[in-house]
């Protein structure tokens, strides 16, 4: 190989470097805006410098992915998906009890559709996307984002306030009723004028009764705070578990051992 075709191969791999860090993972649309020609894409396949995770989605040569990288990937590509639920929770210290062993569940939420190329390019970990439809939007300080890797890349996450809520659309046994029952244990810091935000944009009855029988279950100092006097709680039983008793207040089932407020 002639040393002009060194050099050049060395400059086009310099910029691939400089304008896609490792582990990113992004499709042609993405490298097209940056500069990159259809030809230079299909260089970078060809000599290796780039690689087809899946069809369409790209990434340089590197260790193992984590989901971090390709949560992060999905908010670089515009899919409106945030770190939440229980997931948000754990990175932000309120939930301790991760799985030993197995399949790590990774929670996303959010307007955008989870595509399915998003569970195919790792191991060890899969996403799963929760209710779209519990918010037609929620407050723009409801979301945070937390430094990842070495380039302390922004991952967006729900705040505790929106991640405990997003957990409840989950609820559905005596078992999930106690895993829920730690958190707010736990939430001794939240933001009431956040919750009342969030609690009247809302538009899950089942959530929003759930998050205050919990709140006033564990009495902490800023569910005294919260302004819920126009909120809409719907009307009727609402059935969560089966041969559960009814929480008269908020008109719904809870685990017969947790009805008379016990913990």
């Amino acid at each position: 190989m002639s040393m002009h075709k060194i050099e050049g191969s060395n400059h086009h791999r310099a910029k691939l470097e400089q304008v896609l860090p490792e582990g990113l993972l992004v499709n042609r649309v993405w490298l097209y805006d940056k500069g990159f020609t259809r030809s230079a894409v299909d260089y970078y396949l060809r000599s290796g410098d780039l690689v087809a995770v899946t069809r369409g989605v790209y990434r340089r040569h590197g260790p193992p992915l984590k989901w971090q990288h390709v949560a992060y990937s999905l908010q670089v590509l515009g899919y409106g998906l945030h770190v939440g639920g229980r997931t948000a929770l754990e990175l932000q210290g309120l939930a301790h009890d991760l799985p030993a062993h197995g399949m790590t569940t990774i929670w996303l939420s959010g307007a955008g559709r989870l595509p399915v190329w998003a569970n195919k390019v790792g191991s060890g970990y899969r996403f799963v996307q929760g209710r779209s439809s519990m918010f037609a939007h929620w407050p723009d300080d409801a979301l945070t984002t937390l430094p990842f890797g070495h380039w302390d890349w922004p991952l967006r996450c729900a705040k505790l306030e929106l991640a405990l809520l997003e957990v409840l659309a989950n609820v559905k046994t005596s078992a999930d009723f106690e895993a829920v029952d730690h958190l707010f244990e736990s939430a001794s810091t939240l933001r009431p004028r956040l919750v009342s935000r969030l609690l009247m944009a809302c538009r899950h009855v089942k959530v929003k009764r759930l998050f205050l029988w919990f709140s006033e279950r564990h009495d902490h100092t800023w569910f005294h705070k919260l302004d819920i006097g126009n909120l809409d709680l719907g009307s009727g039983k609402r059935q969560i578990i089966r041969n559960g008793a009814l929480a008269g207040r908020y008109q719904i089932t809870v685990p017969r051992e947790m009805a008379d407020g016990s913990r």
